[in-house]
């Protein structure tokens, strides 16, 4: 067998093109610069006295002394001034003025990288299905999601240090609200939402005192039950404040795309694309869709269109199929966003008065600036629900096969097949060193205790979680601009 394996040579290759190749090509900046987003530009003081029917004067303004210092009046325009702003193709210039630039083109390379990962390792074990590896494509996965709650907490972060403290309102009320959300979602049984927590966690701590009583230690278990959801809770509401912002700035984008579409095509999906997070959530409604699905009542037979194992891989290929959808619609949102500039110019000219030139500037260059930030609350949180779906197909045994059910692994096979690797590698190592013999005992121990089982119910349930919290942000947005707010 050979020193360095097949996952490690594909590792290797790309870390050496994220390295060499991705800051010279990098897919993030072509998302921006690609020639199909339009920003507008702010007009200068010079066109602004123009329009306004000004000369430029050099030192005849009235100016005041204040504290030994002569300050200029500053300069004002009627607020309902015949102005048109410029619209240009973003350039790679451009984006060097961008907030959160580097994090936006670091996310996105980076998942693009791990996701190529992902895919060759799914089909290198497909074809080989070795025995005795680490999948390292479950790695490249928990660092895209440390990275997706790195930017999404340093964003969150910021609206606590400003002085305003709206928005540090909203997330706490948020935060509060998903808290007590997850405490009731979490005591609804598994004939409603079907995770696989109840299982889980029976087996994690099952499979704990085992290993415990083998190392001679006497113990009811790591964590009650009811510590263990509490946990949980607080990790559901953490992850609720963090897609708080995302989920209303969603919200005002597709209000926005939809009006700026012209053909039903690109309305139907972005309505599809809106309603994304409802239809994965509504997966693990077992009344809703396990049971009218797997099994229909048709007449008096329920005959079944579908095993199990077949409904567990078609949610995958669900939630997959959506994410994409949704990263395939970005530049129609990117836009809407960047029209902003012109709409509040527009609304404007409706109000009476005069704005100081440096306030109309400001107004349309931030929407510019901060496009970046946009664009990393529109896909950090579709890439931490796709990840996490790709965690819970490694870590949880699924199968991608819709027709076939041989790569299928039921629960009590999981146990079994566990058991019977642990019983063979201590058959294996009765020749050995004792200390080696009791390292290979406790790994295979802790193999018992971290299950498959353990995963499927904590990842399902956290997917579905992230679902959840971005439909019920997103609706709150939606009714907020829809109803609440002044056109």
């Amino acid at each position: 067998m050979g020193v360095i394996g097949v996952q490690l040579v594909v590792t290797m290759v790309m870390a050496s093109i994220i390295q060499k190749i991705t800051p010279h090509y990098s897919f993030a900046r072509w998302l921006l610069c690609n020639g199909s987003l339009q920003w507008y530009q702010h007009p200068s003081e010079e066109q602004l006295q123009v329009l306004a029917g000004k000369q430029q004067k050099a030192k005849s303004k009235k100016e005041r002394k204040y504290n030994g210092h002569i300050e200029s009046k500053p300069l004002t325009v009627p607020k309902d001034i015949n102005l048109h702003l410029e619209a240009r193709s973003i350039t790679e210039m451009d984006t060097q003025v961008l907030h959160y630039f580097p994090e936006y083109q670091w996310l996105v390379d980076f998942t693009v990288s791990a996701t190529v990962v992902y895919t060759i390792t799914e089909v290198y074990y497909s074809l080989t299905n070795p025995r005795n590896e680490m999948n390292i494509s479950i790695v490249w996965c928990l660092l895209v999601l440390t990275f997706v709650f790195k930017v999404l907490f340093s964003m969150t972060t910021h609206y606590f240090k400003v002085e305003e403290d709206g928005e540090r309102s909203v997330c706490i009320t948020f935060g509060c609200f998903f808290f007590v959300k997850a405490m009731a979602i979490l005591i609804v049984t598994e004939n409603y939402l079907e995770f696989g927590l109840e299982t889980g966690f029976s087996n994690f701590s099952g499979g704990a005192m085992q290993f415990l009583e083998k190392q001679g230690l006497q113990s009811q278990g790591p964590v009650s039950k009811l510590t263990f959801k509490m946990v949980l809770a607080v990790l559901c509401a953490f992850i609720g404040a963090l897609l708080t912002f995302p989920g209303l700035r969603l919200a005002q984008m597709h209000l926005d795309a939809l009006n700026l579409a012209k053909d039903k095509l690109t309305q139907t999906l972005l309505h599809v694309n809106f309603l994304s997070p409802l239809i994965m959530v509504l997966l693990w409604v077992k009344p809703i869709t396990k049971d009218y699905i797997v099994n229909p009542p048709l007449g008096k037979e329920n005959i079944p269109l579908m095993s199990e194992a077949t409904y567990d891989s078609l949610r995958l290929w669900i939630i997959i199929f959506l994410c994409v959808l949704r990263l395939a619609l970005i530049r129609q949102h990117l836009q809407a966003y960047l029209n902003l500039a012109q709409k509040s110019v527009e609304q404007m000219k409706k109000e009476a008065g005069r704005i100081s030139t440096k306030d109309l500037q400001k107004m349309v260059a931030r929407v510019f600036y901060y496009l970046c930030v946009i664009a990393l609350q529109y896909v950090a949180p579709v890439i931490m629900l796709l990840h996490t779906t790709l965690l819970l197909k490694t870590m949880g045994h699924h199968s991608w096969g819709l027709l076939s059910e041989s790569s299928y692994v039921s629960p009590k096979e999981i146990v079994e097949g566990f058991n019977s690797v642990q019983s063979s590698a201590l058959a294996d190592n009765e020749n050995q060193k004792l200390t080696v013999a009791q390292i290979t005992m406790a790994l295979d121990g802790l193999q018992n205790v971290f299950t498959p089982l353990l995963f499927r119910g904590l990842l399902s349930f956290l997917t579905w979680w992230i679902a959840a919290c971005l439909f019920s942000t997103s609706l709150f947005g939606l009714f907020y601009h829809q109803y609440l707010t002044v056109a």
